[in-house]
């Protein structure tokens, strides 16, 4: 099914984020996941080494994104790439909500800084 409509996107929500979840093998795909995060304002989420590349383009706000301790601030248009088996944090540090678009390959999970393994639905 090539085309995914706005009632088939899967919403889930985890440490205050909302993860849209459109592009997953559950909606047609076999290689690509890709979603809209909306990270409120004060954010700060946990940090995580990455098993695939992720691709973040920010539509809205303002984002600071750290990967393998290289930060920028970044704002609506801009994108990053965080390579696999990177170390990546999100934040939201402003007082309005920002959200993004991001791509990886399916199979995506993140290790937590406690050693436990997430292995998001919206990226599998």
């Amino acid at each position: 099914m090539p085309f995914i409509r706005s009632n088939e996107a899967a919403v889930h929500e985890i440490h205050g984020v909302r993860f849209t979840s459109y592009v997953r093998p559950a909606t047609g795909s076999r290689d690509l996941a890709a979603w809209r995060g909306e990270i409120p304002a004060g954010t700060v989420a946990q940090p995580h080494v990455i098993s695939h590349e992720e691709a973040f383009y920010v539509l809205s706000g303002r984002l600071r994104l750290t990967i393998d301790g290289e930060t920028a601030e970044l704002g609506a248009g801009d994108a990053a790439v965080a390579p696999a088996g990177s170390a990546l944090a999100v934040a939201n540090t402003t007082d309005e909500p920002a959200s993004m678009w991001v791509t990886t390959r399916v199979g995506l999970s993140a290790e937590l800084s406690d050693g436990s393994t997430l292995t998001p639905p919206w990226a599998n």
